[in-house]
């Protein structure tokens, strides 16, 4: 064969090559869309918020003045509540963060906390606490460690209907012995009966290699054996094709529930847009994508006893469009 059609031959193979691969590619579908509801069992997780618990001194500090009656009225209080109701959330989240360098948590409003429990009885609150590993959050120290528990410990004397508390530090890298340490002594520092949930980190991908927001399943299983409940950040990859996004959504659902040691699992969910970050493509991380990929992975694990259910970060950026999406691919029918 002449060297011309010799060099014609191997790029037609090579084309024809590229075209099966990118045919494979679009038939290829590693989500699955659920709309009978059975993947919901009821108790599902919000972040929500710091106006709903936060001191005056928040709104003042941010500018916010304006939106206190957004938080504080009987009708706010009565249509989170609602919205709770129907759309099947029990544990929910409020932002109380960052804590202080030295420890200590914000400033709360003691009356405004009450009539939020007042106001969702069916609900499990547990206030969101921590902060940036590399500037507040400094679990390292002792001194700083001692202070927060005594914090904690404050907060959960003063309103006793508080279920527990959700601790939230970022970035903390798997393998972190201080970590375990801090999560030992909030357990001490514990009234009785009070959970620890714990914002979690995915495991590994290769899709997305950076350790100081990913843990390995030894260091996985040692925070679970710690906690009471965790809620696994399902996101920021910095992904931009949805259907490796539904993969990984599907891998790490049947990765978290075998390694959380039997801890009740949330699985965290991107409603939110935070565009052009690297970080984050909104296209892609979605709440339609996120739960394709999830419903693929319970399917795959036949949703074992310790799996709860979702939760949904955050309440501040959910859209019509997205409750939509949430009540007709994930939510089950009540009658």
């Amino acid at each position: 064969m002449p060297r011309s059609k010799s060099i014609l031959f191997r790029l037609a193979r090579i084309a024809a090559f590229l075209v099966i691969l990118l045919l494979v590619y679009w038939l290829w579908e590693p989500g699955t869309d659920v709309r009978d509801g059975r993947h919901d069992r009821g108790h599902n997780g919000l972040w929500l918020a710091h106006g709903w618990m936060g001191a005056d001194e928040w709104f003042v500090k941010n500018g916010k003045q304006s939106q206190l009656s957004s938080y504080r009225s009987p009708e706010a209080l009565q249509n989170l509540a609602t919205l709770c109701a129907q759309n099947h959330l029990t544990d929910l989240f409020p932002h109380l963060c960052p804590c202080d360098v030295t420890g200590n948590l914000p400033a709360v409003d003691d009356a405004q906390v009450e009539r939020f429990l007042d106001a969702l009885p069916g609900c499990r609150i547990l206030p969101w606490i921590g902060g940036p590993s590399d500037m507040r959050a400094r679990y390292t120290e002792a001194d700083w460690r001692a202070t927060f528990c005594v914090s904690i410990r404050s907060l959960l004397a003063a309103h006793p209907r508080l279920a527990g508390i959700h601790l939230n530090i970022e970035p903390l890298p798997s393998g972190d012995a201080a970590y375990l340490t801090l999560l030992d002594e909030i357990r001490r520092a514990f009234p009785p009966g009070k959970l620890l949930s714990i914002a979690a980190y995915p495991p590994p991908t290769r899709w997305h290699p950076f350790p100081s927001v990913h843990w390995d399943e030894g260091y996985f299983r040692e925070v679970a054996r710690r906690s009471d409940q965790l809620a696994v950040m399902m996101y920021d990859t910095a992904l931009t094709h949805p259907k490796l996004y539904r993969k990984l959504m599907s891998d790490w659902t049947v990765e978290i529930l075998h390694w959380s040691e039997g801890r009740p699992v949330l699985l965290g969910l991107a409603a939110y847009d935070d565009a052009n970050t690297g970080y984050h493509d909104p296209a892609t991380e979605n709440l339609l994508n996120g739960l394709l990929g999830i419903h693929a992975g319970l399917e795959r694990a036949h949703m074992p006893a310790n799996y709860q259910g979702a939760a949904l970060y955050s309440h501040w950026e959910m859209d019509q469009g997205e409750w939509t999406t949430w009540r007709e691919r994930f939510l089950a029918p009540r009658p």
